[in-house]
C-alpha cells in the first residue's frame, strides 16, 4: 500500500502563499507565461490526499459496479438467479459509442453462466463498460447465474452439485419465467465448462458462447506442463498406494478467497505490480482511481472454492484430464462430449495464460456440433469478458452470432 504524506495545514498556506506571490517582470508575453505555469500545487496535494483515502479507506464508494438493475428470481441455498428487466432508455454509452436499445427481444433467451471463485462485478463493471446492460440493449432477455459465497458448511459440493443439480434447477426457473424451452448459455471460464457440460444433459441448450472455457488441461502451455508433471506425480502415489485426492477430507482441500485473488495475480505479477506503481504516480486523477478502485473490487473480492470442487479439480481435471478424452468431470456419468450438438462459438484470448488456444479448442473436435466457431481475441483472460476491448472485439462478434441463431 502506498502512503502519501498529507502536508499540514499551516505548510499548505506557506505554499499557497508563495504561489500567490507576484511574478517577477519579463519580457515574455503573459498569455506564455500562463501556459508555462504549473497547476497549483495545493490543489494537487488536496487531490492526492483526498483520493488516497478514499482509494484506501473508502473503497466502497469509488466502485462503479452493478448499477445496472436487476431482480432475484429465484434462490437455491447461495446460489441466486438474476434477471435483467428491459431497459427504460432509448440508447445507452458504449465505450464511448452511441448504441441504440432494440425495442424487440429476441426469442430464446441468454443466461450468463458464472464460473466459481468470482463475484459478479465483472458482468457490469462500468456504466459504460457493463456487458449485462450491452446484451439486454441488443434485445436478449437475460439472465445470470451467480453461485453465491460458499463458505465451510459448503465444502461438500462437488462439481457434480453445480453441473448436475443446481444449474438444471436454475435453467428450469428461466423457463418457467420466459416461457421458453430453448436456452442459450454464455459461459465464461469455469461457466463455459460447466455451460458445455450441461448442453452434454439438456438438448433444448441450442447455443453456447464459451469464453475462455477450459477442456484440455494438459495441453495449457505452461500451466499445462505443471498440470502433466503433478499428474505423473499422482499417479504414482496412487498405484503404489491406491490414495486418491478423494480418499482425504474435503474441509482441507477448500481454497479461500484471498487465495484464488493472489493466485490470480500471480498469472501476471509484473502486471500487477505495474497497475499500483501506475496509481502512485496518478493519485491527483479522479477518474483513474475510480477506475482503479473498481477494477480492484474484481479482482481482490474473490470468493471461496468449496473443498470438494477442488478434490474434483486436481483429480478429474488436473490429473485425469478427462474432459480432453470427452467425459465430463463428475463421478459415474454417462454422458460426453459427443452429446453436445448445440452451436458454439469458442473465443478465446491470444494473451490468455490460465485459457489457452489449444486447451479451449480441443472441445470442438469432441462435441457433435455442426455449427461451430472458433473466435481467437484480443486480451487476457479477465480481458476477454470485461476488459477495456471487450466493447468494440468481442461483445458485438458474440451477440452477433447469438442473435442470428436466437
Amino acid at each position: 500500500m502506498s502512503i502519501v504524506s498529507v502536508p499540514q495545514p499551516h505548510s499548505i498556506i506557506t505554499i499557497a502563499a508563495l504561489l500567490t506571490l507576484p511574478a517577477p517582470k519579463r519580457s515574455m508575453p503573459t498569455e506564455r507565461i500562463a501556459k508555462r505555469r504549473p497547476p497549483s500545487l495545493r490543489r494537487r496535494t488536496l487531490a492526492v490526499a483526498g483520493n488516497t483515502r478514499d482509494r484506501f479507506f473508502r473503497t466502497e464508494q469509488l466502485v462503479q459496479a452493478e448499477k445496472t438493475p436487476f431482480h432475484i428470481i429465484h434462490q437455491i441455498g447461495i446460489a441466486k438467479l438474476r434477471y435483467y428487466p428491459a431497459l427504460d432508455v432509448g440508447h445507452i454509452d458504449v465505450a464511448g459509442e452511441r448504441l441504440a436499445v432494440n425495442p424487440d427481444k429476441l426469442a430464446t433467451p441468454l443466461v450468463l453462466v458464472s464460473p466459481l471463485a468470482v463475484n459478479m462485478f465483472l458482468y457490469d463493471l462500468f456504466p459504460e463498460r457493463s456487458l449485462v446492460k450491452y446484451l439486454r440493449a441488443r434485445g436478449f432477455e437475460l439472465y445470470l447465474v451467480d453461485w453465491g459465497r460458499p463458505d465451510w458448511r459448503h465444502n461438500h459440493y462437488h462439481l457434480s452439485n453445480y453441473i448436475t443439480d443446481l444449474l438444471p434447477q436454475m435453467l428450469g426457473k428461466v423457463r418457467e419465467h420466459s416461457g421458453q424451452q430453448k436456452l442459450s448459455l454464455h459461459g465464461w471460464s469455469f461457466g463455459g465448462l460447466f455451460s458445455l457440460c450441461t448442453a452434454a444433459l439438456d438438448k433444448d441448450i441450442i447455443n453456447l458462447a464459451l469464453i475462455g472455457a477450459p477442456c484440455d488441461y494438459h495441453a495449457n502451455g505452461d500451466i499445462g506442463k505443471m498440470y502433466q508433471r503433478l499428474a505423473r506425480q499422482l499417479r504414482w502415489v496412487e498405484k503404489r498406494t491406491g490414495w486418491r485426492v478423494h480418499n482425504s477430507r474435503k474441509r482441507w482441500w477448500r481454497s479461500p478467497g484471498w487465495a484464488n485473488s493472489l493466485a490470480f495475480k500471480l498469472t501476471n505479477p509484473v502486471g500487477t505490480m505495474q497497475g499500483y506503481a501506475v496509481l502512485a504516480g496518478k493519485l491527483h486523477d479522479r477518474q483513474f482511481v475510480v477506475s482503479h478502485a473498481t477494477n480492484s473490487a474484481f479482482l481482490e473480492d474473490m470468493v471461496a472454492y468449496p473443498g470438494g470442487v477442488i478434490q474434483d479439480i486436481i483429480q478429474y481435471l488436473w490429473t485425469d484430464n478427462v474432459v480432453a478424452s470427452g467425459k465430463l468431470p463428475i463421478a459415474n456419468s454417462t454422458a460426453t462430449l459427443a452429446d453436445v450438438n448445440a452451436n458454439i462459438i469458442n473465443v478465446t484470448g491470444e494473451k490468455d495464460v490460465i485459457v489457452t488456444h489449444a486447451c479451449s479448442h480441443r472441445m470442438l473436435e469432441l462435441v457433435s456440433s455442426e455449427d461451430t466457431q472458433k473466435l481467437p481475441v484480443p486480451g487476457g483472460h479477465m480481458g476477454i469478458l470485461g476488459g477495456s476491448v471487450g466493447p468494440k472485439h468481442i461483445w458485438p462478434a458474440v451477440a452477433d452470432w447469438l442473435a442470428a441463431r436466437s
